[in-house]
C-alpha cells in the first residue's frame, strides 16, 4: 500500500517548553474561575430575588450586563480577540453589540407591552 504524502499530522509541530505550558495551564485556570464566579453570582441572584420584587427589574438587568460580559471574555480568550490590535477588536465586536443592544431593546419594550396588556 502506498503512503500518502498530503496529510500532515501536525501534533509533530506542537512543541513548547514546559514554562509555556505552565503560563497556558495558568491561564486556562483564571478563564474557569471568573467564568464560575459570574455564573455563581448569576445562579445566586435567581434564585435568591424572588420574580415581582422591587429587586426584579434590576436584577434582570444585571443578568443581561453579566452574560453579555461573560460572552465578550469568552470571545476575548478563546477566539484569541484579546491578543489582536484595538481597531480590529471594535470591527469585530461593534456589530456584535448593535445587535445585541437591539435585542435587548426589543425584548424589554414588548416584554413590557405585554405585561401591560395582562
Amino acid at each position: 500500500m502506498e503512503q500518502r504524502d498530503d496529510i500532515i499530522e501536525y501534533s509533530l509541530y506542537n512543541h513548547h517548553s514546559e514554562e509555556e505550558g505552565k503560563k497556558l495551564r495558568k491561564k486556562i485556570w483564571k478563564v474557569t474561575l471568573i467564568l464560575s464566579v459570574v455564573t455563581a453570582v448569576e445562579v445566586l441572584l435567581g434564585a435568591l430575588v424572588k420574580q415581582g420584587s422591587d429587586m426584579w427589574l434590576t436584577v434582570k438587568v444585571l443578568f443581561i450586563v453579566l452574560t453579555v460580559l461573560k460572552a465578550a471574555y469568552i470571545v476575548m480568550t478563546f477566539m484569541h480577540l484579546g491578543d489582536e490590535k484595538k481597531a480590529l477588536k471594535w470591527i469585530v465586536l461593534l456589530p456584535y453589540l448593535i445587535f445585541m443592544a437591539y435585542l435587548i431593546f426589543i425584548g424589554l419594550t414588548e416584554g413590557a407591552a405585554v405585561a401591560a396588556k395582562m
